[in-house]
């Protein structure tokens, strides 16, 4: 503690990191405080700690404070609000103008949903005297934070929504039951588990609407209002439900429990065994466990088990290597028998069939990984006529549902397919959104087989990293199938270079900012920053690889090598040759 020196006042976006434990109190407005005091301290105490914002409310008349909304969203600044007077013009003869103003970086909706938002913010608030003090009287609704004060006050959450996969949900196993992650923020330490359940109820986010569907009827409501939700001593939560939802019973409401259950996982303090939902006078509608929601309702089971990872050995056969980092060894079947020159590989998610490009990039090939008395792979499922070789094929990538995709760089015809099973004639997807000049250097399919991350190289020539959903429609006699509404996820990046999944709502991107070096980094599916720690930096990276199993460790190919990161270590080298690693996916 200093023991001399001034006392000077301390900005709150500056006040508090991401993931401090002190709890904020706001104060009260003081008497006699200018009109710039009392919307600073109105600012001040919207970062508080408190619920419904009682203290925040005080410096609003009686009027606005009984019609503030608080939740219809918030504005997320890069350095915070500042205040200045308005321009007279702007300012009534009875009153006084604030311009609260500052370089918007993002906005969150009133479902919770993050969305970057670059250009400038300004707002009036217009004050009045009551009972000869300032107060606002007329402002938006919504909060303003700025970024620091943001990510300490709000925590990323994934609610959980089942794949609209159509026809192709009977390729699988429980195929109508595959859980999709639509991440959202709520506030870290207000409610947290009544909170998530809350947003959960009021469905997905707009983006991912028309590829998932909630087990919830559209109406269905927490019973009591205002009630809060907690876990008991044995891990069990109880929901009333009112609304629809509380006359839903059998294999419905198992599914809206399992819904319930994943999501509340991570908000909980501590493991959730079991999820009972109620109606409004507390008669079980059902119930679901974890053991039984692991079986059937697991997100990400569709990513499989990943027993080994996959790469390209030096004489650009297919190889794979075990977890412990086990020595190297070339798969079994023509993928690694060395008749024909891989340059790239994509493994099932049930590991067992290849998907590799020539050397050259000009074809594709897909064939068992087990030992075979054939050595060749046979004709290629896919070819491309392209000149050069930074034009031709992509790596593929496989799905949960056992299609392979891949793109084909043609300057001529650039066009992205799929090839349902591995097996049949290549199919192009459309992706309406892909205008002229630009095309899909990339890519990589989630497991659930509803969202796509593609490497888009802009008419500028710089490469962007976007985020697609995929949306089946038609008919069971003539399907449709499309990638729609891309949205940039790395938005401060001016060229990706590689980009995996790395979880159920996670990337990780190899790229650099205008002026900057290569750097590696997590990003969440939504384009907020990740709340996971930063990694070790290292050179010239030109291949990532990660799982959507976050327990498995990232991969990357360097200079040095094939080179592995341990958690809570550096990176360290598998081998000292070899390109391209992949997971299963």
């Amino acid at each position: 503690m200093p023991d001399s020196g001034s006392v000077d006042r301390v900005n709150s976006s500056h006040r508090a990191e991401a993931n401090s434990q002190v709890r904020v109190y706001s104060v009260s407005p003081q008497k006699g405080e200018k009109p710039q005091q009392i919307v600073r301290g109105f600012l001040e105490a919207t970062t508080s700690d408190e619920a419904d914002f009682p203290t925040a409310r005080e410096y609003l008349t009686s009027r606005m404070a009984g019609r503030w909304n608080p939740k219809a969203g918030t504005t997320v600044l890069s350095d915070g609000p500042s205040t200045d007077r308005a321009p007279r013009s702007r300012t009534s003869k009875d009153g006084y103008a604030v311009e609260v103003s500052g370089t918007r970086m993002a906005e969150v909706d009133a479902k919770h949903t993050y969305a970057p938002s670059k250009g400038e913010y300004s707002r009036l608030f217009h004050l009045t005297k009551v009972a000869g003090e300032w107060r606002i009287d007329r402002m938006p609704d919504g909060l303003v934070l700025g970024e620091s004060d943001f990510q300490r006050i709000y925590r990323p959450v994934n609610s959980y929504y089942y794949a609209r996969l159509g026809q192709d949900a009977d390729s699988i196993t429980d195929g109508h039951n595959v859980l999709v992650a639509d991440p959202v923020y709520l506030r870290r330490r207000i409610n947290p588990v009544t909170e998530t359940v809350a947003a959960l109820l009021q469905g997905p986010s707009a983006w991912l609407d028309p590829v998932v569907d909630s087990a919830f009827p559209r109406d269905t409501r927490l019973a009591p209002k205002g009630r809060h939700l907690s876990l008991d001593d044995s891990g069990d939560l109880r929901v009333k439900l009112s609304g629809k939802g509380a006359g839903v019973g059998g294999r419905q409401c198992v599914r809206m429990a399992a819904q319930v259950l994943h999501s509340v996982q991570d908000q909980a303090s501590a493991k959730v065994n079991k999820v009972e939902l109620q109606d409004a006078k507390g008669r079980a509608l059902c119930a679901q466990t974890r053991e039984e929601a692991a079986n059937t309702f697991m997100p990400g089971r569709l990513n499989g088990s990943a027993k080994r990872a996959y790469f390209i050995d030096e004489k650009h056969r297919v190889a794979a290597f075990g977890h412990k980092g086990d020595t190297p060894q070339p798969v079994g079947g023509p993928l690694g028998a060395g008749t024909v020159e891989m340059g790239a590989v994509a493994v099932n998610r049930l590991e067992s069939e290849g998907a590799a490009v020539s050397r050259g990039r000009r074809a594709l090939y897909v064939a068992p990984l087990e030992s075979s008395t054939s050595t060749s792979p046979g004709a290629p499922v896919l070819t491309s006529s392209a000149k050069h070789e930074d034009d031709r094929l992509s790596a593929p990538s496989w799905d949960g549902l056992g299609d392979l995709w891949i793109a084909d760089r043609n300057p001529q015809h650039p066009r992205l397919l799929r090839l349902r099973a591995g097996k049949e004639d290549p199919e192009e997807i459309p992706v309406p959104d892909l205008t002229k000049g630009r095309r899909i250097e990339s890519l990589h399919i989630s497991s659930d087989g509803v969202r796509i991350a593609l490497r888009v190289k802009e008419p500028d020539g710089h490469t962007s990293l976007q985020l697609g959903r995929v949306v089946r429609a038609g008919t069971h006699d003539e399907p449709e199938t499309r990638v729609a509404q891309l949205r940039s996820v790395a938005p401060q990046l001016e060229d990706v270079s590689a980009v995996s999944w790395a979880g159920v709502s996670r990337l990780v991107v190899v790229g650099r900012e205008t002026g900057g070096v290569q750097q590696l980094q997590y990003v969440e599916t939504d384009a907020s920053v990740s709340d996971q720690p930063t990694l070790p930096g290292i050179n010239d990276v030109m291949g990532v690889a990660a799982s959507e199993d976050e327990s498995r460790a990232l991969l990357a190919s360097s200079e040095d090598g094939i080179v592995r990161l341990p958690p809570d270590a550096n990176w360290k080298t598998l081998t000292e040759s070899g390109s391209a690693p992949a997971y299963p996916g």
